[in-house]
């Protein structure tokens, strides 16, 4: 399948939903999303990702208030997700698509997708009738193209594309860092999807903007070819090189942020062999300086019983062992305000079991400290 006569024309810069700018209570800053919006349409893109469960369930309902609201239907695309773990019976998912489209103040969505599918989902959901639902809706029109998102194996996902051919476009985590990572099987998963002549959506290409910030000695190798060239750019790009890539979502979360992806998205230029060399290079330097692959997906946090804010205390931990002069006493304590503190971990593994990232949250927690 090509994506470009699948799917049209689409700029590769998408707009993700999943990190958007936040004031100091937490709630989404409309203002600045609404501001984001606008700069990101008037430069030529119109992609827009979210998903039920982004932000505590608003992510959906700030894109009505930035795009259905503000916008004609035809001025942007819109990809949403069917979350696939509050599904109990094959009546389920009928009222939970008709909210989300309601939401997000839309008649129809241009992608959807199951979300984060597994080995595991994957009878479960063949059973409730998930796949029969996202056909039934894409043949009334209220789905233009269906997909799915996996943080599973190559193999699983073989599996699932052998099952369901119906199945338009994947949506892998992809980036440098995780191209030849055991757990994450970038690379085994891309080549899995284009061997099914699949379509793929890039999500995590800055891995949850880990490879936005990345150590001095790994930086530098950047610069020394490109000097005015952000290491998130170098992320990105390496993502929308790959051949059969239509989509890479960009998980925004501030103007500067938007600016700096559209100064290289807008006229792209892939990777030059050297460029795609010194990221290989880089990606060792950095690995051996992070302490816990975290994204700061949120998923771990929903259920967790004693409240504790896990993506948060990893990000303190990442960021002082990226940084020297990071104050890591302030990061621990906003990290832990009206949260539980990692003593307070009972073992549960509710968090290791919808970790994307097959973390060992338990062993990591017992080893932060004030």
């Amino acid at each position: 399948m090509d994506s470009a006569h699948s799917f049209g024309d689409i700029p590769l810069l998408g707009f993700g939903a999943m990190r958007l700018p936040c004031g100091e209570n937490g709630e989404i800053d409309q203002q600045q999303v609404n501001a984001m919006v606008d700069e990101y349409l008037a430069a030529g893109f119109k992609y827009f990702d979210t998903a039920y469960y982004y932000h505590n369930v608003c992510s959906e309902g700030a894109l009505k208030k930035a795009l259905s609201d503000r916008y004609d239907r035809n001025a942007f695309l819109l990809a949403d997700k069917m979350p696939l773990t509050i599904i109990k019976t094959h009546e389920d998912y009928l009222p939970v698509f008709n909210a989300q489209l309601e939401r997000a103040g839309v008649e129809w969505f241009d992608f959807y997708l199951l979300h984060n599918i597994t080995r595991e989902q994957i009878a479960l959901t063949e059973q409730k009738g998930g796949f029969e639902f996202v056909r039934r809706m894409k043949e009334e029109g209220r789905i233009r193209h269906i997909g799915l998102s996996t943080h599973d194996t190559a193999e699983a996902l073989d599996g699932i594309l052998t099952r369901h051919p119906e199945i338009e476009f994947v949506q892998l985590q992809i980036n440098y860092l995780d191209w030849e990572n055991e757990s994450v099987q970038s690379r085994l998963c891309y080549e899995t999807a284009r061997r099914h002549g699949k379509p793929v959506i890039v999500m995590e290409p800055v891995r949850g903007g880990a490879l936005a910030q990345i150590p001095q000695q790994a930086r530098q190798m950047q610069l020394e070819l490109n000097p005015d060239a952000s290491a998130a750019s170098y992320a990105i790009r390496f993502a929308a090189s790959l051949e059969g890539v239509f989509m890479v979502l960009s998980g925004m979360s501030n103007m500067e942020q938007l600016r700096d992806n559209i100064s290289y998205m807008k006229n792209f230029v892939p990777l030059s062999e050297a460029e795609k060399s010194m990221l290989f290079r880089a990606k060792d330097i950095i690995l051996q300086s992070m302490l816990v692959p975290c994204t700061g997906c949120r998923y771990c946090t929903d259920g967790c019983p004693m409240g504790i804010n896990i993506p948060a205390l990893f990000a303190a931990v990442n960021e002082c062992r990226l940084s020297p002069l990071a104050d890591y006493a302030a990061l621990y304590d906003k990290a832990c305000e009206r949260h539980g503190q990692p003593k307070d971990c009972i073992g549960c593994a509710q968090c290791e079991r919808v970790c994307p990232q097959h973390i060992n949250i338990i062993q990591q927690l017992q080893g932060i400290r004030r």
